[in-house]
């Protein structure tokens, strides 16, 4: 059961009614994660915002929920692990890629966000000089700072409140 209430889109406060009629145009439904960031508007906006603007990033889509599943396993956010699994398959990723990003055989763009996760952005040299051995460029390390960062509040969210799973548990 949730501790933190995910109002429907009507039980929403008048700031976020906006940002939930775009996540269901979206998604085809508003997942119950994005219903109780709707209890703080400036939070459920910022939010979505960021993720609008990290679309743009040098990252793919593909890359980004690898990122996204990293993070999710470092957080214990299994919502997140889902929702990014049914994502990251929409997005082309095989099983393997995301067991991939979810266990220790990780590409370099996983092993970072898993790095900086865990370290909680505190990087050796030795780890930085390994993400540009493995050709990602100052640009990809500063957008995966920043994906985590998003990530990061929505498994945090998530642990916090409890929240429904309304996607496929991801089978591992």
């Amino acid at each position: 059961m949730p501790r933190i209430a995910a109002p429907t889109q009507d039980q929403a406060p008048a700031g976020s009614q906006p940002a939930l009629e775009g996540v269901q145009k979206a998604f085809g439904f508003i997942p119950n994660s994005i219903k109780t960031m709707a209890n703080a508007p400036a939070a459920l906006n910022g939010y979505l915002a960021l993720g609008q603007a990290l679309s743009k990033s040098s990252l793919s889509a593909a890359e980004r929920e690898v990122v996204a599943l990293a993070t999710s396993e470092v957080n214990g956010c299994n919502y997140c692990i889902a929702a990014h699994a049914a994502l990251g398959k929409k997005v082309g990723l095989s099983k393997d890629d995301m067991l991939q990003a979810l266990t220790g055989e990780l590409n370099a763009l996983a092993l970072l966000a898993r790095q900086i996760t865990e370290s909680r952005g505190h990087l050796t040299d030795a780890q930085i000089a390994a993400a540009r051995d493995a050709d990602l460029t100052d640009a990809k390390i500063v957008e995966v700072v920043a994906q985590v960062a998003q990530l990061t509040l929505t498994n945090y969210i998530n642990n916090i409140a409890a929240s429904d799973l309304d996607f496929p548990p991801f089978a591992r």
